[in-house]
Order: structure tokens, then C-alpha cells, then sequence
């Protein structure tokens, strides 16, 4: 079964970390969400808009070679925190290093860049490209491109979810739960 990891930072955008979750399971991959270390350790992760999720592991106990992608929600609070993170920056960076997937949507590919494992061709929240390369965003709901997913927004969360479905589990899967979902407006 196909493992995901999905990195929550306090101020991540929570429609798109629920959606991710949510969207993920339904399509047969294993979630694990992970939290942050800081100064007051715990699960409990604060979105944006003030939604309290309870992770499921310390990042601190990741270990990278059990998961097959690594996940980003956006939100410029959570982005900042996962930018600024030794060891958050350390885990993106190895995930892409051992050829696995990575994603990020909305600001978090912010995070992918600074780690420096952003692709060539990606997109993001509007305006986002400009603290990253504004010469390389595509305006596509959702970008593929070196193993490396990246989608726009809230808006696109369940797009951006179901292409990891896709590349993980397989276009059956992607069917289904884009069916189930009523997620028409995806890409084919």
C-alpha cells in the first residue's frame, strides 16, 4: 500500500490539509500526518483559521524510506514555519535525494524552494512566484513535472490530491474517488 506523509506546521491552510488526508485515504493510500518539533511539542497543530487537527507523529520520528511522498499544505504561516525548519527542510530534501514524490500546493512550494527540490515547471497561490521564480509558474490547476506535484490553491486541493492518487495508486483509483467525490472539474 502506498504511504504518505503530510507535514503540518501551525497557520497550514486546513482545507487543504483535511482535504489532502480525506482524499488520500479514499483513493487506498496510507496517511500519516507529522507535526513540528518546537517549543512546546505537541500534536495539536493550529491552522490559519484557527482549526485545531491532531497529528498523527512527531517528525522527529519520520522515518523517510517507510513513505512514498511527502506533502505540503499551503498556508503562509504553516510555509514560514516549514521553510524555516531544519529538520522539516532536512526530510523534503531526502524524500527527493532517494527519488521519492513530493508535493506542495498553495505558498508551501515556497518550502520545496528554498529546500532546493522545486522543479523546472510548477504552480502555486497567485503572487507566491515571486519570492520563488515567477518566470517558471504555469497557471495549470495542477503541475507534474520531475516527480514533483504542485497545485494552486484551497480551491484545488481536491484536484491536487487526486493527481497524488493517481501517481501513487493508478488511474483506476483516481476514477473512483474522483466519481465519488463529484470532482469533474479535475484534469483528466
Amino acid at each position: 500500500m502506498a504511504k504518505a506523509l503530510v507535514l503540518l506546521a501551525d497557520g497550514f491552510e486546513e482545507i487543504e490539509g483535511v482535504t489532502i488526508i480525506d482524499i488520500l485515504r479514499r483513493g487506498g493510500v496510507e496517511v500519516q500526518s507529522a507535526y513540528l518539533p518546537g517549543e512546546f511539542e505537541n500534536d495539536l497543530v493550529t491552522g490559519a483559521n484557527g482549526i485545531t487537527i491532531q497529528a498523527d507523529v512527531p517528525l522527529k520520528t519520520v522515518v523517510v524510506d517507510e513513505y512514498d511522498i511527502v506533502v505540503l499544505p499551503g498556508g503562509w504561516g504553516g510555509t514560514n514555519r516549514l521553510a524555516e525548519n531544519e529538520m522539516a527542510q532536512s526530510v523534503i530534501k531526502e524524500f527527493k535525494a532517494k527519488g521519492k514524490w513530493v508535493a506542495a500546493m498553495c505558498a508551501a512550494p515556497y518550502a520545496l524552494h528554498v529546500a532546493g527540490v522545486l522543479s523546472k515547471k510548477y504552480t502555486c497561490y497567485p503572487g507566491v512566484e515571486e519570492q520563488i521564480r515567477p518566470e517558471d509558474r504555469v497557471d495549470d490547476i495542477v503541475v507534474v513535472d520531475e516527480k514533483v506535484i504542485t497545485s494552486q490553491g484551497p480551491a484545488t486541493a481536491i484536484c491536487f490530491a487526486l493527481e497524488i492518487v493517481r501517481q501513487l495508486v493508478g488511474e483506476e483509483s483516481f476514477e473512483t474517488v474522483k466519481n465519488g467525490t463529484l470532482a469533474k472539474y479535475c484534469q483528466e
